[in-house]
């Protein structure tokens, strides 16, 4: 197993599932099942519901990639913990513009929650499912 530069690691516990070493966990201790969630950090070991383990919270870790990932790419956790490729923001193809002045004011975006919570950067690549790639945690 690859270890990463842990500047900050936290104990947590699975109640409801195990959790796979190298994946991203939630705030609940458990691991990141919905593609894109707001984590945690990064389990150090792999355990079964009940037992405690140690996830990286900040610093750098290897986690496990759900696909191709570039040097620099951001990332966020898939729907099993695995690194993915961030999706940029933009206007989907097809859209329309809009072009109210109502529409154009100030404050069109409300919140400060996005959609999909990035968790880092890719400081390595990775070409396929399953490799390694070390990634900068981000908060």
């Amino acid at each position: 197993m690859r270890v990463g530069n842990s500047l900050l690691a936290v104990s947590l516990q699975s109640q409801l599932a195990p959790v796979t070493a190298n994946r991203f966990v939630g705030f609940n201790g458990e691991q990141a099942t919905v593609q894109g969630q707001k984590v945690l950090g990064v389990a150090k070991y792999g355990v079964n519901p009940g037992f405690e383990y140690s996830a990286t919270v900040l610093g750098t870790e290897y986690v496990e990639a759900a696909g191709v990932i570039n040097q620099g790419d951001p990332l966020i956790s898939d729907s099993q913990g695995r690194a993915t490729q961030a999706n940029p923001l933009g206007i989907a193809a097809g859209a329309v513009a809009v072009t109210s002045a109502a529409a154009n004011g100030q404050g069109d975006i409300t919140g400060s929650e996005p959609a999909e919570h990035l968790v880092g950067y890719a400081l390595s690549a990775a070409t396929a499912a399953g490799q390694w790639v070390e990634i900068l945690l981000r908060k």
